[in-house]
């Protein structure tokens, strides 16, 4: 059988919903000279962004771009096209694409384009109002466009060249002292402010090793000389300027077609006064794929090869994108009739927004093994391969799933996933005691079906004995308070914080106070030494704090991304735990939701799984939204999102791809094909060649994915890349193939000890009598749930003798299968 090898994952791109007029997406640049739609009685779907505009202060400006779909989806950049009238021309004065204050009051903003027109309102306050240049609200963002406060540069922990501030200005207070202060009298000339250090290595008058960074007519520059001019004041402690509240980024999607082709974006802030500004000149702009799209620092996005890209901007503490879909000109494409539940339905969605054409469906064989291994990590026996393909009911794929729902085995796979993520291993300070019966009672939950909220519960508010209460060895597999809240949020909520703990994540919206706010929910745990010296008690001890790094103050509980609750008095991991298990909880079910996606359709809809950030967006955010909300509410039933997507059409597909969308990986138009895990293919292994193996702790036949401690292994699973539990990552356990993977099968004792303890062949020959094509037959149906094909079966025949014992003939057969890429892979 021919099928294609694992591709590596693509960080795609996902598009930040943001309300409109409406609601349209955005795309390139088309020339002045284009001409209305063929179709005239109908008129063109346009959009301006922002849908409103606010201006402030005699400082403030405001860009716009007007954004013109058509009816196959492509958007263009219109506001070329549009004629622009202000209604009331006291109020404001445009200037381009710009709009800036005249006097206070109310007006509009019109443009009218073949027939369309769209209103845009603008409130003009504090026309004649010129404040201040601000160190927080104007210098620290020129720092952080510049790229000063960068890793790469003065932001890094030694900084460099002897001046160090801040990564991305978390510490701006003290970035102020070291800029103004620290060696003052080289950085900065309050008598003559041309002569600033400060300025003239930004422009590049003197030697900078980060080169030129700004020219002295730019807008940079005017802002840090008035400052210095002004005295580069600091905000006063009693007048701190507003905190930015949130970011956009417009237009919130582009469908760009053609090479070269550009659209013009717009990043407006808004801050907690309830004030917006025009921040595309001083946001920090990138494109997780440059080739595809790449966008210049003034928020142009020009389109490359065709694919998917996401474009991000950075401004103080907040990160925000939009997708971009590049396509190549006059593409012929026929939209394929989308059926199906909502899975089908938006897969079907995107497919069509990217012009590529599904693959078509999988034989019965390819999903009888495909979903058997997924579900349970074991392949189908030869009797449930006999009646499935005997078995003519059109919903006879609907009920097989079911009935491998019911089966202990799909317990046991996500009770091992999550001993996994929990680290569930015997060390110096947890018994092998304690493990058991923590991966006992992990086992139990899911056998029970036990909703994942109420488990997730159930572990945060833990309390008692490690023995008696096992669950309780979550607080003793990690004693650190701050690893312990980096591990909740990775696990549970797909969000690693650990960058947040020196400084403010750069890739994402978490600050240092994020950070200790979120860790001080886990400062209070208590624990003793039970009667039995392997045994810990764990219990709420009502005391402790988390410090911020950089004040040394204790930091009050806070919900990341939420409010800091009433703790006082109560165990705040009850506080925590209700809220992260909540409904309304915005990460928790998507988080749980794309980690059982990505079990099932080989990649998730977030990539990696446990890292969901703005800058790693979901390939599909309505369908990553989605499954999230049909989680809720289904109550937490893994089992039922498990039922939904198994029966879709996008996880029945085959794994052959076609010439629309072999260059795509990220949007499951075909089947991933994916390396069995380490466990669940030694469990294969064992049960083709019906020779068991034993582990510590449990039975002879017992299975390595049953395995309870981290510490117990096998050369074979270590070599597939089981989990060694050393960390929360999902990434621990790999299913990359490599080379020590395939010499093992090829020259180690694995496969041939087995297919001799089992002795499958000589019972199947010596035995039942079998002629070796019905041998031949059977290797293949419990190896590869298919029976060979003609040609195969021609070849094999011919290796085997025609007279005489044929059982080592025939063993070397099924070697030769078990260490086929087919076999160790499920597609």
């Amino acid at each position: 059988m021919n099928f294609p090898f694992q591709r590596h994952l693509e960080r795609l791109a996902f598009a930040v919903i943001v309300s409109t007029v409406t609601a349209l997406p955005a795309v390139a640049a088309a020339p002045e000279s284009a001409t209305p739609p063929a179709n005239a009685a109908k008129k063109p779907e346009i959009a301006v962004y922002p849908p409103e505009i606010k201006l402030g202060s005699a400082r403030d400006f405001q860009s716009f771009v007007a954004v013109l779909r058509r009816d196959d989806g492509i958007t263009e950049d219109a506001s070329e096209r549009m004629e622009w009238v202000i209604a009331d021309e006291s109020k404001v004065r445009r200037d381009g694409f710009m709009l800036y204050p005249v006097a206070d009051g109310n007006t509009e903003l019109v443009g009218s384009y073949a027939g369309t027109e769209v209103r845009v309102p603008v409130v003009v306050t504090g026309a004649s109002t010129k404040p201040e240049i601000s160190f927080e609200k104007d210098i620290m963002p020129v720092l952080t466009r510049s790229g000063c406060n960068t890793g790469s540069c003065h932001g890094a922990a030694r900084g460099k060249d002897g001046f160090r501030v801040s990564l991305f200005g978390f510490d701006p207070d003290g970035d102020y002292y070291r800029i103004t202060r620290e060696i003052g009298f080289r950085r900065i000339n309050l008598a003559v402010p041309e002569e600033s250090l400060f300025l003239k290595k930004a422009v590049g008058s003197v030697p900078h090793t980060g080169g030129k960074l700004f020219d002295t007519d730019s807008d940079y520059y005017a802002t840090i000389l008035e400052w210095l001019q002004k005295g580069a004041k600091a905000d006063a402690a009693d007048a701190k300027p507003p905190a930015v509240e949130s970011l956009a980024i417009y237009p919130p999607q582009a469908v760009i077609e053609g090479e070269g082709t550009q659209q013009r974006f717009v990043a407006v802030a808004t801050y907690s006064d309830g004030t917006t500004r025009d921040v595309t000149r001083l946001a920090a702009f990138t494109s997780n794929n440059a080739s595809t799209a790449s966008i210049d620092p003034m928020g142009i996005v020009t389109a490359g090869q065709r694919g998917e890209a996401f474009v991000m901007a950075r401004f103080i503490t907040e990160t925000v994108g939009s997708q971009v879909l590049a396509l190549p000109t006059e593409l012929q494409y026929t939209a394929p009739k989308i059926e199906g539940e909502y899975i089908d339905q938006l897969v079907g969605k995107k497919l069509q927004q990217l012009r590529i054409l599904p693959s078509g469906r999988c034989s019965d064989e390819e999903f009888l093994r495909r979903v058997t291994i997924d579900i349970t990590g074991l392949l189908p026996t030869e009797e449930e391969y006999n009646q499935f393909v005997a078995d003519a009911a059109p919903n006879k794929r609907a009920e097989l799933i079911d009935r491998l729902l019911e089966r202990k085995e799909f317990s046991e796979i996500w009770a091992m996933k999550f001993a996994q993520l929990l680290m569930i291993k015997s060390s110096n300070t947890v018994s092998y005691k304690s493990a058991f019966l923590y991966a006992n009672w992990l086992t139990d939950k899911f056998a029970r079906n036990v909703p994942i909220d109420q488990m997730v519960r159930e572990l945060l508010t833990s309390t008692g004995g490690t023995f008696t209460s096992p669950e309780t060895n979550f607080y003793e597999i990690e004693r650190d308070t701050l690893k312990t809240a980096e591990n909740v949020a990775q696990v549970f909520m797909g969000i690693r914080t650990q960058c947040a703990q020196c400084h403010n994540h750069p890739f994402d919206r978490w600050t240092m106070n994020d950070y200790y706010g979120f860790a001080s929910f886990f400062s209070q745990v208590g624990r003793k030494q039970a009667e039995d010296y392997r045994e810990r008690v764990v219990f709420n001890r009502f005391g402790g704090e988390v410090n911020h790094l950089v004040t040394g103050k204790p930091v009050p509980p806070k919900f990341l991304g939420g409010e800091a609750p009433d703790t006082k008095g109560k165990d705040r991991r009850e506080v925590v735990a209700n809220w992260l298990t909540s409904p309304e909880n915005p990460f928790f079910a998507r988080s749980i939701s794309n980690r059982i996606w990505a079990h099932f359709m080989g990649v998730g809809l977030v990539d990696q799984v446990d890292d969901i950030r703005i800058s790693n967006p979901p390939s599909n955010p309505e369908l990553f939204d989605t499954l999230g909300d049909k989680l809720v509410e289904y109550k937490f039933d893994l089992r039922s999102l498990v039922r939904d997507i198994c029966n879709s059409e996008a996880y029945q597909r085959s794994s052959l791809s076609n010439e629309t969308n072999a260059h795509d990986s990220r949007n499951y138009a075909y089947a991933v094909v994916r390396r069995i895990g380490a466990e669940s293919l030694l469990d294969c292994l064992c049960q083709v060649t019906e020779a068991p193996e034993k582990y510590r702790g449990l039975p002879l036949g017992a299975s390595a994915v049953q395995i309870a401690d981290g510490a117990t292994s096998t050369y074979f699973l270590d070599a597939f890349g089981r989990s060694p539990r050393a960390t929360a990552c999902d990434c621990e356990a790999t299913t990359s193939p490599s080379l020590s993977q395939a010499l093992h099968l090829l020259n180690g004792s694995s496969v041939t000890n087995k297919i001799e303890q089992g002795k499958v062949i000589q019972k199947w020959v010596n035995d039942e009598k079998l002629s070796k094509e019905q041998v031949i037959d059977r290797i293949y149906i419990r190896s590869l749930a298919r029976k060979p094909t003609p040609e195969e079966q021609e070849k094999l025949l011919a290796t085997i003798p025609a007279e005489g014992d044929m059982t080592a003939a025939l063993a070397d057969v099924f070697w030769a299968v078990l260490n086929s890429r087919e076999f160790a892979f499920n597609h």
